[in-house]
């Protein structure tokens, strides 16, 4: 925990202190002990004929039964024992096996049998951004028809990341991320939310969302944060129950043409990792699994969810070594199958399977016999269907594990209806442009989900008469206000074009005010702010997804992550009126400097498409005003608790919320700085050499090509060489003979050449101020467009520095030994902890250069050449 009091004490729970010696004679006098009797958790206590969200929560001493209000039909069982009893191993293998859009074709899933497929963020029919409904419907048909086409004629379904809307479609409607969703603290409105989105779904011809995510955050590092409601289980619980009946269409026999197959993700404890890192490890006791993490599950299966994804992290503490639960039985069969009663199918992430110890992205019995039923293999699922199948002809994994996990698959596909459904272009909603947008309903979830944390003087509303001077870059930036999973996986590259039916802040602010009385200057150049009625700042954070987002071992100090948000407001500050500063952004930051320089402070979050619905709060209207409480506690220091120190008080409390007439009374607020590193980490100082690369590669690091043909890497050979279309390595000479890789990038696509290791090392003694990355390079031809090199403390998390300039300054054809100060890469983020790709480089563009003698270095000599950080 950080700065939040203990999550039992503010949810009401009573925690069992232990056990008695009296207790424990006692029950030797009893023995064997009855068991306890199973809880069984069924519908929730409804409010205005949603769930409630409870005042508090029992506490419950082990894995409760979740009783499924969608139960099917009885004689679905027959019908799958029937059609299980005619597949070949092959086709049951196919069934489990759901690989990307981009690395098949629809003959692979005629002839492979696919059950599903998947499309990742930033991956659309024709790898076009802009496709058009119809264009994702044909790629639909086409899946769909294959599959029809095989021997067993079973429907493949298509799965799709639509976590707030379908937020992968050019044009869709885009909801405010969860996080703010959270805020509004109403059930009903996540019910609608999520009907919206399975018409959004259905629109462009998809089956399944892998939605809602159910992580109950408990620090807020976490790049993925925003994907959770709350840090507050009773909150996550009322809105899982009413995400999954929103998509499943309130579905108790099969899914109607209004609903898709929802995903309670991700099992188990994503969000309670160590440090708030991505993929970490949760170290909880059972007891808060099943009280905190757990509660979410309880709701989404009692809605019916018919299928969950199991997390990419790990559940380990003094007593628990479960490792990557995608690994582990107890917690795919023991738990969730067994105890909790879940008769869906459970899915992984992607390559999650991989991450288990002894497997790899094309290869995991291990995954398999714990109980994971799809296998989520973007790119190596030939290899994996070839591996699986003799896996099982050699008894490593049982055949029936196998028919369990096909019987789960085909339960779900009969109770989602398609196995009668019509092709995905004839069926309801499909190409509906209204189907796409619900620009109404994503605005008020806009103003129920900001929050008003401040506001001096009742500055807020403004008079509908005012005249104001708007300021700050994501003002009028609709890809800072959607933020990541949205057209993109990270949230990057998105430009306002790519948003043809939504409105920015800016332009939610003059279409209420009128364009003449709203003057914009995003850096405030320029301006006088004396000569407006106000000024309005938009400032926050870019967008991030998983991996990218953490913040490690940074401070949670907005002014060092985005310090030109504080040049703007030193600018307009103080000039005699009210600064409105509206926070855009996916968590709760350290942001004392820009509160007190504000007059009002609001917290809007990641609102999606429609800034209109911060326009409607901070100017009088027919609205009801500001109605948010936060859903996460706002820190009021820049670091969070370390390990055994006491939580630390927030400066805003889970709950708090001003409403308009309300000022707060926030006073001046300490603006100390901790610098930009919370704490300077561990492991010693470094005195040797850590070699990578010398002649071969030096275990355990191995070098790899990676491009579009297979970002999951290409292993170099013996021989020094490997190829796609975009990049090939051969050997070459350096310093002696065939002690380099030759690498050419041949400008056709974005490739790199890599040394990774299967495992994470901590490169802590090498945090010191003068270690360095250096390596000897022959530049043979200099570099075309922008080349970076990087380091990866477990993709996505990772730090790059951009070379360019380096590698050209280089004389083509000589030897240079060139160095990059660690603290490049440390400073920007890289986790030295857990290091597992200490050395990349990456470009889209033609480029060939020979590498040689790879080493982090302790103590660099002032001779080699010096790649700046920036």
């Amino acid at each position: 925990m950080q700065w939040r009091s203990t999550l039992a004490a503010v949810l009401g729970l009573t925690l069992a202190a232990g056990t008695t010696s009296a207790a424990v004679a006692q029950d030797a006098q009893h023995w064997p002990p009855k068991p306890p009797k199973q809880t069984v958790i069924g519908q929730p206590k409804t409010q205005n004929g949603c769930a409630r969200i409870e005042k508090s929560l029992p506490e419950l001493k082990d894995w409760p039964k979740v009783e499924s209000q969608l139960t099917g039909d009885r004689k679905d069982e027959a019908r799958i024992k029937a059609i299980l009893k005619d597949m070949t191993l092959a086709e049951k293998v196919g069934q489990m096996t759901q690989p990307e859009i981009s690395a098949i074709t629809a003959a692979d899933v005629t002839n492979y049998g696919f059950g599903s497929v998947l499309n990742g963020g930033g991956s659309w029919p024709g790898a076009k951004k802009n496709a058009t409904p119809q264009e994702w419907l044909a790629l639909a048909d086409t899946y769909f028809e294959a599959s029809k086409q095989s021997r067993t004629k079973i429907p493949v379904i298509w799965g799709i990341d639509a976590v707030h809307g379908n937020n992968n479609v050019y044009g869709a409607t885009v909801f405010p991320h969860n996080i703010g969703l959270g805020a509004t603290q109403d059930p009903c409105l996540i019910r609608d939310i999520n009907e919206a989105t399975a018409e959004q779904i259905r629109a462009t011809g998809q089956d399944w969302a892998f939605a809602p995510t159910l992580a109950v955050v408990q620090d807020d590092r976490w790049g993925r944060t925003y994907e959770g409601f709350s840090e507050d289980p009773r909150i996550t619980r009322a809105y899982g129950y009413e995400a999954v009946k929103g998509l499943q269409d309130n579905a108790k026999k099969r899914i109607g043409e209004d609903g898709v197959i929802a995903t309670a993700k991700h099992f188990l404890g994503d969000g309670g990792t160590t440090g708030g890192k991505d993929q970490g490890v949760n170290a909880s006791s059972e007891k808060d699994m099943i009280n905190v993490h757990g509660q979410g599950y309880y709701g989404a299966l009692a809605a019916g969810a018919q299928s969950v994804m199991i997390s990419f992290n790990s559940w380990t503490n003094d007593v628990i070594n479960e490792g990557k639960v995608h690994g582990s039985k107890y917690v795919q069969t023991g738990i969730l199958k067994e105890k909790m009663g879940f008769d869906g199918l459970l899915v992984g992430d992607w390559n999650g399977h991989g991450q288990v110890p002894g497997c790899t992205n094309g290869s995991c019995a291990a995954a398999i016999n714990a109980g994971l039923d799809i296998l989520m293999v973007p790119n190596d699922w030939k290899a994996l269907i070839t591996n699986t199948i003799a896996q099982v002809n050699a008894g490593e994994i049982p055949i029936a594990r196998i028919d369990d996990a096909v019987t789960r698959i085909l339960r779900v596909k009969l109770r989602a209806g398609v196995f009668e459904a019509k092709k995905p272009s004839l069926r309801e909603h499909a190409g509906e442009a209204k189907a796409l947008q619900h620009k109404e309903l994503a605005r008020e979830a806009v103003r129920e989900s900001a929050v008003l944390l401040k506001n001096e003087k009742r500055v807020l509303p403004l008079s509908k008469r005012s005249k104001v001077l708007v300021v700050g870059k994501s003002a009028d930036n609709i890809g800072n206000q959607t933020g990541g999973w949205t057209l993109s996986w990270q949230g990057t590259g998105n430009t306002n074009a790519d948003f043809p039916n939504a409105t920015s802040i800016l332009k939610g602010i003059q279409d209420t005010l009128g364009t003449s009385n709203v003057t914009f200057a995003e850096t405030a150049e320029g301006v006088d702010p004396s000569q407006f009625d106000a000024v309005i700042a938009v400032i926050g954070e870019t967008p991030y997804a998983e991996g990218v987002g953490d913040l490690g071992k940074r401070s949670f100090e907005s002014a060092r992550l985005q310090p030109q948000d504080i040049a703007v407001l030193d600018k307009v500050s103080g000039k005699g009126k009210p600064v409105i500063t509206v926070y855009v952004g996916g968590r709760a930051l350290y942001m004392n400097k820009e509160i007190n320089r504000s007059d009002a402070f609001v917290a809007a979050w990641l609102p999606g498409s429609e800034g209109g619905g911060i326009a409607d709060l901070l100017i009088r209207g027919r609205h009801n005003g500001f109605s948010g409480k936060l859903s996460y506690s706002w820190p009021g220091e820049a670091c969070p608790a370390l390990p055994g120190e006491a939580a630390k008080k927030p400066l805003f409390k889970l709950g708090y919320g001003l409403r308009d007439w309300e000022t707060g009374r926030v006073g001046k607020l300490d603006e100390t700085s901790p610098g930009a590193l919370c704490s300077g980490g561990g492991g010693g100082t470094a005195t040797d050499d850590l070699e990578v690369f010398n002649r071969t590669d030096i275990a355990p690091y191995q070098s790899m090509i990676g491009s579009a043909e297979n970002w999951g890497g290409t292993v170099i050979g013996p021989d020094g060489q490997a190829s796609h279309a975009e990049i090939n390595v051969v050997q070459s000479d350096v310093n002696v003979q065939q002690d380099a890789l030759k690498t050419t990038w041949t400008g056709t696509g974005p490739a790199q050449v890599y040394l990774q290791s299967p495992a994470v090392s901590d490169l802590r003694g090498y945090g010191n101020a003068n270690a360095a990355i250096q390596f000897d390079v022959i530049v043979h031809q200099a570099p075309a467009n922008r080349t970076v090199i990087s380091a990866h403390c477990q993709y996505p998390c990772m730090a790059e520095i951009d070379a360019t300039q380096a590698f050209r300054n280089l004389p083509v054809g000589q030897k240079a030994t060139v160095k990059v100060p660690v603290s490049c890469f440390s400073d920007k983020g890289l986790d030295l902890e857990s290091v597992n790709t200490p050395f990349l480089v990456y470009t889209d563009g033609a480029f060939q250069a020979s590498f040689a003698n790879i080493r982090w270095v302790p103590k660099a000599g002032a001779d080699p050449d010096v790649i700046p950080c920036t």
